[in-house]
């Protein structure tokens, strides 16, 4: 029998997120070919071997892969659904040799995925319960044990598979679905908020992102950014040519410079964050990403980079080593993580650190 992965991403990245995972793949001695299902943010790939898909699993971390969001390996062949007794039919895919910890209801995320979801909500009810009668899903508050998803296609059509235990998302299809907050001048502030929530450990918050701290944020008019990091309390050096929003200025938090963010220098290096989403050439933003952390003017940086309309997993690939091999130059022991974040676009967000003190600090 056939075994593969599917992976989700966004809709469009279906290229990158099949490029990366057959390259990182082959870094394990792993291969297979790929099945895009086009603008739906679906990837399958089908491996040769049966159990190299555990084998990939458990060697790879999910946080490695930029373009996927969330992963799981198929059960058999997607499920036709008859228009009566669905439950049944699922069960009966299903069997009673395997044990879940949980069950995920999955779309694709389109408009027509979204449509979907209400049928969902619906079945899960009774599927749940079912699964639980025939010990196929373990008791409430049992979270030992793999992740049950159900992808919806459509209302006829399930493909059933299965997550490892530490290494997927928490969350349903990969999404950390926030909301919008009325007093940020501009929706690209969700972006920031998503990569702490996703790069830096709450239980790590009190010491590395917390009230008090200084920050500098380049390019950051009107301040969607910035509004994060006054949110949480830290004194802010805006750094833009255009001007900021006032319900910022009237914080007392934020101080903004109107100067080029390629050429700004702080004058104290008291700088905890550094985050950027300047709209530039990627390689020209990584490079500065990287100086600043060398030269020991920041902690800590999160920042975008832009993504070409062509050759997008090659140019992030490019721009991602450009950022290792200038750390590795100066002998800097470093953590670097990137990822397409939800409320990211046509970018991807990466965080980087320094785990040794900066070389070039003056």
């Amino acid at each position: 029998m056939k075994t593969s992965i599917v992976l989700y991403c966004r809709p469009g990245f279906e290229k990158e997120c099949g490029a990366e995972i057959q390259e990182k793949a082959a870094w394990k001695d792993v291969f297979g070919y790929l099945e895009i299902i086009k603008k739906q943010g679906v990837v399958y790939f089908h491996l040769q071997q049966k159990d190299d898909a555990e084998r990939l699993m458990e060697s790879l971390p999910l946080f490695r892969l930029i373009f996927t969001r969330q992963w799981f390996i198929t059960l058999g062949e997607t499920l036709a659904l008859p228009e009566y007794n669905r439950v049944e039919a699922i069960v009966e895919q299903l069997g009673t040799d395997w044990q879940y910890a949980d069950l995920r209801m999955e779309t694709p995320d389109t408009n027509d995925g979204k449509a979907l979801s209400k049928f969902c909500r619906k079945l899960a009810v009774p599927l749940r319960q079912a699964l639980r009668k025939g010990k196929v899903l373990t008791a409430k508050g049992d979270q030992e044990g793999a992740i049950l998803h159900a992808l919806f296609f459509n209302g006829q059509e399930v493909q059933l598979g299965y997550s490892l235990p530490g290494n997927s998302s928490p969350h349903v299809m990969g999404i950390q679905r926030l909301k919008f907050p009325n007093e940020s001048p501009s929706r690209s502030t969700l972006k920031l908020d998503e990569a702490f929530l996703t790069f830096v450990p709450k239980d790590e918050w009190p010491e590395r992102l917390t009230s008090g701290m200084n920050a500098v944020d380049l390019g950051a008019a009107p301040g969607g950014w910035t509004y994060q990091l006054v949110r949480r309390g830290m004194m802010v050096t805006a750094i833009d040519n255009g001007p900021m929003a006032e319900s910022l200025m009237e914080t007392g938090q934020v101080k903004h410079r109107m100067v080029d963010g390629f050429k700004y220098i702080p004058q104290k290096q008291n700088v905890y964050w550094l985050v950027c989403d300047m709209v530039e050439k990627p390689h020209r933003v990584a490079y500065l990403m990287a100086q600043w952390l060398l030269h020991g003017y920041c902690k800590e940086a999160m920042f975008n980079l832009k993504l070409p309309m062509k050759g997008r997993y090659q140019q992030v690939s490019k721009d991602i080593q450009m950022i290792k091999d200038t750390f590795a130059e100066h002998g800097a022991k470093y953590k670097l993580q990137a990822k397409h974040l939800y409320y990211d676009r046509e970018e991807i967000t990466i965080h980087a650190r320094l785990l040794t003190p900066p070389p070039l600090a003056d």
